[in-house]
């Protein structure tokens, strides 16, 4: 079997392009995604927002409406672990988080609904009336 640092002597640049390499897969200049990743979609009457949130539970999520701004906060607590226990791999992130989305509309804040059901958090969020699109009709002569 050969010598690791054999290929190295043979191309004293192989080092030099797997250093590289490493660097072109690690994610520098980029943050890490939002949390909860959400999509949301509209019509002329309401906002519809679908987060997915999971390992949080209800009663750590709070959410907010103001004008055109919603407001998600909550914390994802990390499992209990036994007594001298050590991470072998970490990939899922704890702690507090907020997501501000502004929203297509001013939305009357009673009249937002949330339900939550296997990690996942529905809200809609009505448009005022008075701010709903009309058609106007065009009279003739």
């Amino acid at each position: 079997m050969l010598h690791p640092l054999t290929l190295y002597r043979a191309d004293p640049f192989a080092l030099l392009r797997r250093f590289g390499e490493t660097l072109d897969r690690m994610p520098f200049g980029t943050s890490a995604p939002a949390f909860p990743p959400l999509n949301l979609w509209q019509n002329e009457a309401a906002v519809a927002i679908v987060a997915e949130v999971p390992g949080v539970a209800p009663e750590d999520i709070e959410i907010t409406a103001k004008d055109d701004v919603l407001t998600i906060t909550g914390q994802r607590r990390p499992p209990d672990m036994p007594e001298g226990a050590v991470w072998h791999r970490r990939e899922r992130a704890f702690g507090r988080f907020t997501r501000i989305v502004r929203l297509p509309f001013a939305v009357d804040p009673s009249q937002v609904e949330a339900r939550f059901a296997n990690g996942v958090l529905t809200i809609a969020l009505q448009r005022p009336e008075d701010q709903r699109p009309r058609r106007i009709e065009i009279k003739a002569g």
